[in-house]
């Protein structure tokens, strides 16, 4: 009996905090986010010396109490699934854990207080948050579509690094150390910086070939930014239509998610949902 009642006690907890199908699982993501958003500006405002100094208690005490709350939250993770080593190591079990340790860290270890850093991870879990009905599909099509992507933006990337590198040497050669391109390196630099239309002016072509030639690459590099958006874009468009709709069902057995509508077991581990 006793152990039903356990066993029925994790399962209720697996729904609240993995899934976000029932009222009390949105409830608690809503509160999540909230949490979430409301630690990292606790994070920035301790960062202002002012703010911190006025505020010092103030500030600490509220971080004491999400702390206590992501840990119970972490904690409850674990124990509410039957392989915990699954979620322990998963990424976001990671994230989880550098985003609650480091308060624990800085009373713990001298020196450690630039570990409270690690708490701006905490932004990370926000994508947990997608997980709600109403973004599911919209993040799941685009999770597909850089993932189709992905190959054809890596080829993309290598053809920019190589014109990078034919540029940057050809500005090596026509203009002189008193430009600023004194390595090949250094105007390989110069060109990427040109490329991505950021410019920050610390080397500038004085020679009007070098000038003409760095026209070029601004002008290309309009360009050359909206590659990858259309590639995604594409992708995108494609995979909306025919992307397979899913739910927020996390398995209890090994924590895999994505399942599809009206799935009775695990893809991955075939357990029953």
């Amino acid at each position: 009996m006793k152990s039903n009642t356990l066993k029925q006690f994790k399962i209720k907890v697996h729904e609240i905090i993995y899934e976000a199908d029932t009222p009390m699982g949105k409830a608690f993501d809503v509160l999540l986010a909230i949490l979430i958003l409301f630690s990292v500006l606790i994070v920035m405002l301790e960062s202002v010396a002012s703010i911190d100094l006025k505020y010092h208690k103030l500030l600490l005490g509220f971080e004491w109490g999400i702390t206590l709350f992501f840990t119970a939250e972490y904690l409850a993770r674990v124990i509410s699934i039957e392989k915990p080593k699954k979620y322990i190591f998963s990424f976001y079990g990671i994230i989880d854990l550098l985003a609650t340790i480091p308060l624990y860290l800085s009373y713990i270890l001298a020196g450690s207080q630039v570990l409270l850093a690690l708490r701006a991870f905490r932004l990370l879990r926000i994508f947990r948050i997608l997980k709600l009905v109403s973004f599911l599909g919209e993040a799941s099509v685009l999770k597909q579509a850089l993932k189709d992507s992905r190959n054809k933006i890596l080829v993309f990337i290598y053809v920019v690094l190589i014109l990078c590198v034919i540029m940057g040497t050809f500005m090596y050669l026509i203009e002189d150390n008193e430009s600023g391109f004194t390595s090949i390196p250094r105007s390989i630099y110069w060109t990427i910086v040109t490329l991505t239309t950021v410019g920050y002016g610390d080397i500038a072509p004085q020679t009007p070939l070098g000038q003409f030639v760095a026209s070029m690459i601004m002008i290309l590099g309009y360009g050359i930014i909206a590659v990858p958006t259309g590639i995604v874009t594409v992708a995108f468009n494609k995979n909306k239509n025919t992307t397979v709709a899913t739910n927020t069902q996390s398995c209890q057995n090994c924590s895999s998610e994505g399942h599809k509508d009206g799935a009775v077991f695990c893809f991955n581990c075939g357990a029953k949902l």
